[in-house]
């Protein structure tokens, strides 16, 4: 009666404050129920419960498994391999030769009427003829060329849309394992929190502390459930777009991710870098778009030989003259001012391949020695808080709350441990998912894979 006499007087100044006591006494009388129920030791964070939350979210699934799924069912993936595939069957068309032409001809005599004239005069005929033109030899081979190397730009771009949609999911799937990973931390750190509030319960009843410290760990425990609110959220927003990448109905079982895990990067910068210079899509891709060009200038110059057509007709006449054979043979002369544009043209479209693949060179070679740098420094960071950080901010917890109970420590120590606990478990686990992101990325600009 005298804590709660005690209570009212500080808080006489507001109604705000009499409601906000009431609430915080019931969640004090909530708190004493469940230490009579429990042993009197604080209890520890279970680590079996987490793999119990899991069983009960689901199967985990490999990325493996997903990437799998997403290369066979992705619509853009799938999109990008039938317009290489569509490319594939240009080469043919453009190294036939041009339709061949047949003709009827009928000439009358003396009167419009059809056949006027057959019987009774020489010149009155039916003829039946066939051209065909003939492209100066040489240019149907280099058309065909054009076309195969804009078929092998086509074949790497598919490669480059494969690899995006792969590091997409897997910037995903980490994230989400990341998300799904806390929640367990959050719900550790709810259980430490508990031991900070029944410590500053206890002291309070003794007189040796004050309500204050109660209510900041209540309104820090109250912030807790917020932050597993909002995973929640990013859970089902993460989970939504990985579907969106498999082609998976939004309806779908939900995905649990497996238990991250730091891989160690097996290759030096050099090796990467010359990887990425032979295996890399988008510069596979304008390599061969330099071939092109390059095959079209050669184009450009044989434009300005002519073309052939050749033609034979047979005409057959009445029965007191001899049937008509004619050959014909033409040239299709190039206009040279128009050729030479196409020359200037094809050669300025060189140039530009040659200094794209310069550009995307320096762009691809450039983001795989930053990403190999985030990679080893992660490295490094990640050893720092797995060996230092983390169990020392958990051993100077242990230590504060013991002097806490002891009031050998005030509760800002307490608590600033505390929250120096939390965090610092959440930023390696952050830490964990940017050092895989960077091996993503090092995977989809390089070709190799990070066992």
């Amino acid at each position: 009666m005298q804590v709660i006499g005690s209570y009212r007087v500080h808080f006489s100044c507001s109604r705000i404050c009499i409601i906000t006591a009431a609430l915080f006494l019931g969640a004090l009388a909530l708190v004493r129920k469940a230490n009579a129920q429990e042993p009197s030791n604080p209890p520890k964070p279970p680590a079996a419960e987490l793999p119990a939350m899991s069983e009960h979210m689901g199967t985990p699934t490999s990325l493996r498994e997903l990437v799998q799924e997403a290369e066979q069912k992705n619509p853009q993936i799938a999109a990008s391999f039938h317009g290489w595939q569509a490319s594939r069957n240009v080469p043919k068309q453009v190294s036939a030769l041009p339709e061949t032409q047949l003709s009827i001809q009928q000439f009358s005599v003396g009167r419009p009427r059809p056949f006027a004239g057959y019987s009774n005069s020489d010149f009155a005929y039916i003829g039946f003829g066939a051209s065909q033109d003939l492209p100066y030899p040489g240019k149907r081979p280099l058309r065909a060329r054009v076309a195969q190397h804009e078929a092998d730009s086509m074949e790497a771009q598919t490669d480059s849309v494969r690899r995006t949609v792969v590091g997409n999911l897997k910037a995903a799937y980490f994230q989400l394992a990341y998300i799904q990973q806390t929640l367990g931390v959050l719900l550790k750190s709810e259980q430490l929190l508990n031991q900070v509030e029944q410590a500053a319960e206890a002291r309070y009843r003794v007189g040796q502390g004050n309500q204050q410290d109660v209510l900041k760990a209540q309104l820090q425990h109250t912030k807790i459930l917020q932050e597993i609110a909002h995973h929640h959220q990013e859970e089902g927003l993460l989970e939504a777009q990985i579907k969106q990448f498999l082609g998976r109905s939004q309806d779908s079982a939900d995905i649990v991710t497996e238990t991250l895990t730091a891989r160690v990067l097996p290759y030096s910068a050099a090796d990467l870098l010359q990887k990425a210079r032979g295996q890399n899509p988008d510069l596979r891709s304008k390599q061969a778009s330099i071939e092109e060009q390059t095959t079209q200038v050669e184009l450009a110059h044989k434009n300005f030989r002519p073309d052939l057509n050749d033609g034979y007709i047979y005409q057959h006449t009445g029965s007191q003259a001899r049937d008509y054979y004619m050959a014909a043979f033409g040239i299709r002369l190039p206009n040279r001012g128009r050729q030479k544009a196409e020359l200037a043209e094809a050669e300025q479209k060189q140039e530009q391949a040659r200094r794209e693949l310069d550009s995307e060179s320096q762009r691809v070679l450039s983001e795989v020695q930053q990403q190999y740098v985030k990679a080893k420094t992660s490295e490094e960071r990640l050893k720092i808080y797995k060996e230092g950080l983390v169990p020392q901010s958990e051993a100077t917890f242990r230590s504060a709350l013991a002097a806490y109970q002891s009031n050998r420590q005030d509760f800002e120590s307490l608590l600033s441990a505390f929250l120096d606990v939390l965090n610092l478990d959440l930023e390696y686990r952050s830490e964990l998912v940017d050092h895989e992101s960077s091996l993503a990325e090092l995977e989809r600009l390089t070709g190799v894979d990070v066992p």
